[in-house]
């Protein structure tokens, strides 16, 4: 799997906090150039939640970009999407029983013993981090730190997504320590989110990673 340069993040909780729908959201992050999506939603998946998501499916398919669930197998095998897993949920293989051989399963780890176990997942992609302190998830783990980053990346050939704390000021030093891609859930939220000014973020941080 080749994995855009920037993985942005729909958090619920966090967009909840700055008045922006999910879909809203989405809808700007793709006409900004977003390759990939993932919907990041904690609480419990409510009808109008489902909805929002199906629309958001709908404008990946559009666009031509890729829509990632976070945690609920169920809800990405609905949607058709792809499928992000946490140490605590489904193991990946029995996620791959259920989602097939073509849909995209990325796996999180947070310590080299982490990571160099989820390389022999049947997963598309690895998640490591959190690589700097994050205020968008409570009880994250240990920060890993980009040095960390450096020296355990190769124990996986696996696509490799740095998460946590990521921002404009950072993210090229997390790219050139081995991450292929960068995750990003408050970095892509500007002081005043609207539809516009995260279409224009999403333009930032595709410029800033294009070199």
């Amino acid at each position: 799997m080749r994995l855009p340069r920037v993985y942005p993040i729909l958090d619920s909780d966090s967009l909840e906090r700055c008045g922006v729908g999910l879909a809203a959201a989405a809808a700007a992050l793709l006409e900004g150039g977003a390759g990939i999506v993932q919907i990041r939603h904690k609480p419990h998946w409510s009808r109008a939640v489902y909805e929002e998501a199906r629309a958001i499916a709908r404008l990946c398919r559009e666009t031509g970009a890729t829509l990632i669930v976070n945690d609920r197998a169920d809800f990405a095998m609905l949607l058709e999407a792809g499928l992000h897993l946490g140490q605590d949920d489904l193991a990946p293989r029995d996620a791959r029983k259920l989602l097939g051989s073509d849909s995209v399963i990325g796996h999180s780890s947070h310590n080299a013993a982490q990571l160099s176990a989820a390389g022999g997942e049947p997963v598309d992609y690895i998640a490591l981090g959190p690589i700097f302190s994050t205020a968008s998830k409570s009880n994250a783990d240990a920060t890993v730190g980009v040095d960390e980053l450096r020296r355990i990346r190769g124990l996986t050939d696996k696509p490799l997504v740095a998460i946590g704390g990521i921002n404009l000021s950072n993210a090229l030093e997390v790219l050139g320590a081995g991450a292929d891609s960068v995750a990003v859930i408050a970095g892509m939220l500007p002081a005043w989110p609207t539809p516009q000014s995260l279409r224009q973020r999403m333009e930032e941080w595709r410029q800033l990673t294009a070199a």
